[in-house]
């Protein structure tokens, strides 16, 4: 069976298991104190293009969301989320388990629009009694979004207006931002959300590596005793040198890139083979995610060959399904799925 029900379903690339071994027997210091975690840090501000940045390291996206959400809240405070937002739909109420309502607005194809963010804003501190309510501390985005789609640079400068305004933080989870930043249909880059948001994440658990996640805080913001707050909720590795040497190897030669650049060919040709073989779009997706509609009839057919994610139903004759592809991808795997499609 191939598999393209999510880009973390197989182990890591080559390159990163290579440099593991090579350094395994290394004598290094922990929590991420180690030289590979600095040269990581390093060189993900020179990708970025600016040198100030505070770079930290964490091992997964549902610990890297409640925890820069959580450390940088007042406790009354809540955090603006899109309807289907990822920390609204598929962590459990991580955050609110935190001691933070997520508010949720409502969406266009995934993304939140500057414009209703503002109407909400208003309307809030209309209310005469909105010292009564959840403060809203923050807005949380997700590029690519649930549904594979991008934020454009006009987008993204304005809901940072917005949050400006309102003294809102910016928080953007990037868990799946290398296809993104790689898209042929994007015209946003590392800097420029650097310059837009206050916090936001590289991701590595579905970019190629084992886990963890790149945490970048833009403003000289990063919460006091950030590594304490880590701790706290049980995500600080002893061994911080598997994320380090992790995140230092993606991070050299654009392998981070080149491997965000092969899904997206995979996904590209994936595509190509639904639109010939006259495949609905649930969504246009320029990214790695794929969503088609088919027929329940077509799912046998799926059956011990493809692995894949059920989105959503329709109605009873259809059902939305979800294909990812990633570094491992191969045209061996497209040919699979073809030959299912008739």
């Amino acid at each position: 069976m191939v598999s393209f029900a999510s880009d973390y379903t197989t182990g890591a690339h080559p390159e990163i298991l290579k440099k593991l071994g090579e350094t395994n027997l290394e004598p290094l210091s922990g929590y991420g104190t180690d030289l590979y975690c600095d040269s990581a840090k390093q060189k993900i501000r020179k990708t970025i293009g600016k040198e100030e940045l505070d770079v930290e390291f964490l091992v997964g996206g549902t610990q890297t969301n409640a925890l820069i959400i959580s450390s940088m809240l007042q406790e009354f405070e809540g955090v603006i989320a899109a309807e289907t937002g990822h920390i609204n739909v598929h962590e459990s109420g991580a955050v609110e388990y935190t001691g933070h309502k997520v508010i949720a607005l409502p969406e266009q194809n995934g993304k939140i629009a500057a414009l209703d963010l503002a109407n909400y804003l208003e309307t809030f501190y209309e209310d005469e009694t909105y010292e009564h309510m959840v403060i809203p501390g923050m807005v949380y985005i997700s590029h690519p979004t649930e549904y594979g789609t991008l934020y454009s640079k006009k987008e993204l400068e304005d809901i940072s207006e917005v949050c400006k305004k309102y003294d809102l933080r910016l928080f953007m989870d990037g868990a799946r931002l290398g296809y993104g930043l790689v898209s042929k249909q994007t015209d946003v880059t590392l800097k420029d959300i650097a310059e837009f948001c206050d916090v936001f994440y590289i991701g590595g658990t579905k970019v190629g590596a084992i886990c963890g996640e790149a945490v970048v805080f833009t403003k000289n913001n990063k919460p006091k005793h950030f590594t304490a707050y880590i701790k706290q909720h049980g995500a600080l590795l002893a061994k911080g040198r598997l994320l380090g040497i992790q995140f230092d190897t993606l991070f050299t030669d654009d392998l981070y890139f080149k491997i965000s650049t092969h899904a997206m060919e995979m996904a590209d040709q994936l595509k190509e083979i639904f639109k010939q073989h006259g495949m609905e779009f649930f969504i246009d997706s320029p990214t790695n995610q794929q969503f088609v509609t088919v027929e329940n009839t077509l799912l046998d057919a799926f059956e011990g060959k493809v692995a894949y994610t059920v989105w959503s139903k329709p109605d009873k004759e259809h059902t939305v399904l979800r294909f990812v592809t990633s570094w491992s991808t191969t045209k061996e795997d497209l040919e699979v799925l073809e030959s299912c499609l008739g």
